[in-house]
Formats: C-alpha cells, sequence, structure tokens
C-alpha cells in the first residue's frame, strides 16, 4: 500500500478534472469547435468562467447549479462526468497496485470519453480511437506487460475482426451493419488487452448491447426495429473496461 500511495492520490485528485475536460471535449469536438487551450464560457452569458467556477464538482454544489451571473442552469452532465472519472479511479485503486492504478483510471477516462461521444453523435472520431491505440502501446510496454510486438498483434487482431464482420453483413445484407470506426476502436482496445483479451471484449459489448435493446424496447412498448442504430463503440468501450478491470487474461496479469 505505501508504494502503491502517490498513485492512489495522483489518480484520486485528477480524476474530477480530468472529467471536466472529457465534459468540454464531448461537447466540442463532435460540433467541431476548439476544445484545445481554449477558455469556457457561461452558455448563457457567455461570461468566462473564473478558476472557483471551473472547481469540479465543488463549483456546481456552491452555485447549485447555476451561473453565478446569468443564473442560467450549468448542465447535469458536467457533474456527472466528473463523478463518474472519479469513480473509475476508485475501480483502479480497488483493483490494481502501483503504476496500474494510474494506468487503469487513464483508460477508464479515455474509454469513457469514446464512449460519451458515440452515445450522443454515433460517431467514433479518429482523433479518439488512434491516440487511445498509441497511448495503450506505451502503457502495456512501459509497465512490462507485453513486448512491443503483442500490443500490434492485439490491434490487427481487434481491428480484422470487426472489418470482417462489417464486411460480411454489408456483402450479404446490402446495407451498413457496423460503424465504420468500431473496428479501429476495437483494434485500439487490443493494443491495451492483447488479442486474448478480445472475446472476452466482444462477449460484454454484446451483452450489454443487447440488455439495452431489449430495455428500449420495454420501455417503448413496441419492438425495437433491427434498422436503428445503436452506439456500439459505446458497449465496446465498456467491454473494454470490465475486461482490464477483471484482469481475466495472462496477457493482462502480468501487468500485477
Amino acid at each position: 500500500m505505501p508504494t502503491s500511495l502517490p498513485w492512489i492520490v495522483a489518480a484520486l485528485m485528477a480524476a474530477p478534472f480530468v472529467g471536466s475536460f472529457i465534459g468540454l471535449l464531448t461537447l466540442r469536438l463532435p460540433a467541431g469547435r476548439p476544445w484545445i487551450v481554449v477558455r469556457s464560457a457561461c452558455g448563457g452569458c457567455q461570461r468566462r468562467l473564473s478558476l472557483p467556477d471551473l472547481a469540479p464538482l465543488v463549483s456546481f454544489l456552491v452555485t447549485r447549479g447555476r451561473c453565478r451571473t446569468c443564473r442560467a442552469s450549468i448542465p447535469l452532465r458536467y457533474p456527472l462526468i466528473e463523478a463518474g472519472c472519479l469513480v473509475i479511479a476508485l475501480g483502479g485503486v480497488l483493483t490494481q497496485t502501483g503504476a496500474m492504478i494510474l494506468a487503469t483510471a487513464f483508460f477508464g477516462w479515455f474509454l469513457l470519453a469514446v464512449a460519451i461521444v458515440d452515445a450522443e453523435n454515433l460517431w467514433l472520431p479518429d482523433v479518439l480511437t488512434l491516440p487511445l491505440g498509441i497511448t495503450g502501446w506505451l502503457v502495456v510496454i512501459r509497465l512490462g506487460i507485453a513486448s512491443p510486438l503483442e500490443p500490434l498483434i492485439g490491434a490487427a487482431v481487434g481491428y480484422g475482426a470487426l472489418a470482417l464482420v462489417g464486411w460480411a453483413y454489408r456483402r450479404f445484407r446490402h446495407r451498413e451493419g457496423l460503424g465504420g470506426g468500431d473496428p479501429f476502436l476495437l483494434g485500439a482496445i487490443g493494443v491495451w488487452v492483447g488479442w486474448e483479451g478480445l472475446p472476452a471484449v466482444l462477449l460484454w459489448a454484446c451483452g450489454l448491447g443487447l440488455a439495452t435493446a431489449l430495455f428500449l424496447a420495454v420501455r417503448r412498448g413496441r419492438r425495437l426495429l433491427v434498422t436503428e442504430p445503436l452506439p456500439f463503440g459505446t458497449f465496446l468501450a465498456a467491454g473494454a473496461w470490465l475486461t482490464w478491470i477483471f484482469n481475466t487474461t495472462p496477457y493482462l496479469s502480468r501487468g500485477l
């Protein structure tokens, strides 16, 4: 525990601030607005937010979810994302030791950003999926989880598997069955969990997707049409996080 303490503190301290950034990123990136080194402003009065306004979670509680100037409501998505990042960090603290705590938190935060963008926009931008894979390669090599070649095999298997499924669906059903970003996302996930972890990721993703489809069908009181799109990237992200947390493959257990 003493050797893990700096990693625990780093993950828990960074979590709300990362969540604040993700809240901004997931709104501005799909809208094509600048999101790097750009100061935030109130959506109502356009006042530039000061440091007290930007304090994650605390500012929302102190202002009771309203702008200090115009009293416009602050969307609940911001504190929820910040709290979600804190929960992800806690997941790393409770299941990992040492540097794996921060690696787990970082992986989860990256996946959360991907999941939100896909859930809200049915879009998986390369600007998120490609850095996820590159960062994963650096992390697993640095932590001694895999040799430099193994993550690349995971990437190739992940991308190839979904690309093949997408091609087959298009070939025999004559319409798109997967989004173009899904193979890239599974390829990036394969870097982190290895090719051995990909079946678990897909099982989790398919299970969550089916549960979501059934829930929506019951809620709407009708059958869910097979042509209605679902954010499969969101389910892949959740499946990747669960696979990493439960550490079910020899590939991942090397990092412990």
